[in-house]
């Protein structure tokens, strides 16, 4: 289940509490809430799946980037032998090789850095997500010990 809905429906538990005595205070049904942190502990691994595709994806890229590079390359190189056994121009030959060369490993450079940013930029966006989802679940958690403690005391008040 996706981690987001599970913080919309902490939320939703949150807005349907009942005032507790005309304070900022709410009563929440435990049931319900545990229920949600469960839900949301099985979630968060799912999330970090989600980050591990991203991170093969990336690898995929970057491993197709330099198979296309080599190819490129194996092709610059057969070119060039066939160049100097049917015309004998070496130098013409091994300055084209060159500049395929280097085009090719500029090509898989920017492959690379494309892979990388793609990766980061996704991986800083879960991060942010599960922060947020960890801060919703601390918040939630901090209430109900503070209702609680409210309960214990009331408890003990009428004893």
């Amino acid at each position: 289940m996706d981690i987001l809905h599970l913080v919309d429906r902490l939320e939703e538990l949150f807005n349907e509490s009942k005032p507790f005595l005309g304070t900022k205070k709410v009563l929440i049904d435990e049931g319900r809430l545990l229920d949600l942190i469960d839900q949301m502990r099985l979630a968060i691994p799912e999330e970090i799946k989600n980050a591990q595709q991203v991170i093969s994806q990336k690898d995929r890229i970057i491993a197709q980037a330099q198979e296309s590079a080599n190819r490129t390359t194996s092709l610059a190189r057969e070119k060039s032998l066939e160049m100097v056994e049917r015309d004998g121009i070496v130098q013409q030959a091994q300055i084209r090789v060159d500049e395929i060369i280097a085009k090719s490993r500029e090509d898989a450079e920017l492959i690379r850095k494309e892979a990388d940013k793609y990766a980061m930029e996704t991986l800083v966006t879960l991060l942010v997500k599960l922060e947020r989802n960890i801060a919703e679940v601390r918040k939630g958690i901090e209430t109900l010990e503070q209702e609680q403690k409210l309960r214990h005391k009331d408890n003990n008040k009428q004893t």
